[in-house]
C-alpha cells in the first residue's frame, strides 16, 4: 500500500511514514500566495483571538473550507491540533484576525509540507501517555484547554485537543477532567491490544505535571475541591486501583502534551514535535535531488 484516503504511506529505515503531502501541497497552492514566508509555527505565540473583534469576513465560507481542509490534515500533523481546535471555535462568524491566524497556520505549512507520524518498527510495546491543560486560557469564555498524547513504543497512535465544556475554579479540577479523557483512552486502547494478543502493557506510565491532580487521584478522601469533578475522581481512582494505569509527575519542561494546550514559540513547538515522533521522510517518492542533495517537492496539481 503507498496510498489510501489522502495519506501516503512510505518506508524508511525506521518504519513507516504516513503523510499527507500531496494534499498539503493542494492545499497551499488553493489558499496561500507563493510570497508568502514561512512560519516557526502554527499560531502566533501573541496573538490573541476574539470572537467579536475585527471585521466581519465577506465570505466567511472560504475561511470554514480552509478549516475544514485543516482538521482533516490533523489526521497526520498533531503538531497542528491546537491551532486548528482553537481556529474551529470562530466558524459561526469568521472575522479577518480568525483568516489572518489560519493563513499564519498555512505558513508554517509551507516551511515543511511532509511531516508525518512515523510508525516504529521497534520491537517494544510498551505505552506511554502525557496529559495536560491549560487553566483558564480561553481569554472570552475562561474555559481551559485539555490535551494527552499516548505513545505505543516509540510511535505516537493516539492524541487530542479540546476545550473543556465548563469554567473550572482550581488547576486541579482542569487536570482532573483531561485525565479522566485519557484514561477512557487508555481503557478502549488496552482492550483493543488485548484482543489483538498484547496481554502485557499494564500498568500504561501516565505523566501529569500537577501534583495536586496525582494526589486526589491517590487519595480515597473526598473533600471541598473535588465535589464538582467526583464522577471524574471515581473514574480514575478506580482505573488506578484496577492496575490500567500508574500516575506520575513530569515537570512542565518535559511536558510532551503541551504542544496540545497552548501556542508554543517556534523553538519550543519545534522540540515537542520532533520527540513526538512527527518527522519528514528521508526520501519523497516523485520527488527531484538537486546537487547538494536536498530534495526539492514538486508541486502539486491543482484539484476544482
Amino acid at each position: 500500500m503507498h496510498y489510501f484516503l489522502g495519506i501516503e504511506i512510505l518506508r524508511t529505515d525506521k518504519g513507516l511514514l504516513l503523510t499527507q503531502r500531496k494534499f498539503t501541497l493542494e492545499l497551499l497552492n488553493e489558499f496561500s500566495p507563493e510570497a508568502r514566508p514561512t512560519a516557526t509555527c502554527p499560531l502566533d505565540y501573541n496573538a490573541k483571538l476574539t470572537p467579536h473583534e475585527g471585521e466581519l469576513l465577506p465570505n466567511p465560507i472560504l475561511y470554514r473550507r480552509l478549516i475544514r481542509k485543516l482538521n482533516f490534515l490533523t489526521n497526520t500533523r498533531p503538531d497542528i491540533a491546537f491551532s486548528v481546535q482553537h481556529l474551529s471555535q470562530f466558524l459561526q462568524a469568521p472575522r479577518e484576525p480568525h483568516l489572518k491566524a489560519a493563513l499564519h497556520v498555512l505558513r508554517y505549512l509551507k516551511k515543511e509540507p511532509s511531516l508525518g507520524v512515523l510508525l516504529n518498527h521497534s520491537p517494544t510495546f510498551d505505552m506511554l501517555a502525557y496529559c495536560d491543560a491549560d487553566w483558564a486560557s480561553c481569554s472570552h469564555s475562561r474555559r481551559s484547554i485539555s490535551g494527552f498524547v499516548v505513545f505505543l513504543g516509540d510511535t505516537l497512535i493516539s492524541w487530542k485537543s479540546k476545550k473543556q465544556t465548563t469554567i473550572s475554579l482550581f488547576s486541579a479540577e482542569v487536570e482532573y477532567p483531561s485525565l479522566r479523557r485519557l484514561v477512557a483512552e487508555l481503557s478502549w486502547l488496552s482492550r483493543l491490544l488485548h484482543e489483538l494478543g498484547l496481554t502485557h502493557i499494564t500498568p500504561i506510565p501516565v505523566k501529569c505535571d500537577n501534583m495536586a491532580a496525582i494526589y486526589i487521584a491517590k487519595n480515597p478522601v473526598f473533600h471541598e475541591r473535588t465535589k464538582h469533578i467526583e464522577v471524574d475522581c471515581h473514574f480514575v481512582r478506580h482505573k488506578l486501583m484496577e492496575g490500567l494505569i500508574q500516575l506520575s509527575f513530569v515537570p512542565s519542561q518535559q511536558q510532551l502534551a503541551n504542544l496540545l494546550t497552548e501556542p508554543l514559540t517556534g523553538f519550543q513547538h519545534s522540540s515537542i514535535v520532533s520527540k513526538l515522533g512527527v518527522q519528514p521522510p528521508s526520501n519523497l517518492r516523485g520527488g527531484v535531488r538537486d546537487p547538494q542533495g536536498t530534495t526539492i517537492v514538486p508541486t502539486a496539481p491543482h484539484l476544482n
